[in-house]
């Protein structure tokens, strides 16, 4: 086992699209990290530029789906730390939703260079090949949180991984 305290940080950003049918929008992935799985579009912020995690995701939106949205029409429903994810680096991921529908007509295009764009229905997702963070602890909280949030830290250089939830609060209702 290597030093992790040697690993790279990498930041990033999810954007959870649903459409008026409760689908959401996944990449099929065609590059790493997670090469042929399935995940929710995204990228990493420019941080060269001081880019910020709002920002950034209207930004990964806007080229993965080429959907243009209003700041107003996404918000922050989790963070995420990975610590030695795939024991190649540490992960700090933001995750967003929108927060209207999208309508699969705003999507030009489903192929471009990361992969390919497809609608899923909820309860399909977990049967998708999906990083184990996401099965294991992202995907169930994004779902069991919509319109709430959640942080969570994921040990992943135990085995098995450990993940400890910080913070989690769900709209009343």
């Amino acid at each position: 086992m290597h030093d992790v305290r040697s690993l790279p940080y990498k930041i990033a950003v999810l954007c959870y699209l649903y459409d008026a049918e409760g689908r959401l929008l996944l990449l099929h992935r065609r590059k790493p990290p997670n090469r042929d799985m399935y995940s929710p579009i995204g990228g990493k912020l420019e941080v060269a530029d001081g880019e910020g995690p709002h920002d950034c995701a209207l930004r990964e939106i806007r080229e993965e789906a080429h959907v243009s949205l209003r700041p107003d029409e996404i918000r922050m429903i989790s963070i995420v730390s990975e610590r030695a994810y795939q024991g190649e680096e540490h992960w700090l991921i933001f995750l967003f939703e929108a927060t209207r529908p999208i309508n699969p007509d705003e999507i030009p295009h489903s192929e471009f260079d990361e992969g390919r764009l497809e609608w899923h229905r909820i309860e399909d997702v977990e049967k998708l090949p999906i990083p184990e963070t996401d099965r294991a602890v992202m995907w169930p909280n994004v779902r069991s949180h919509r319109g709430g949030f959640f942080m969570v830290h994921i040990d992943c250089a135990e085995q098995p991984m450990r993940p400890r939830i910080m913070e989690s609060w769900m709209p009343r209702g």
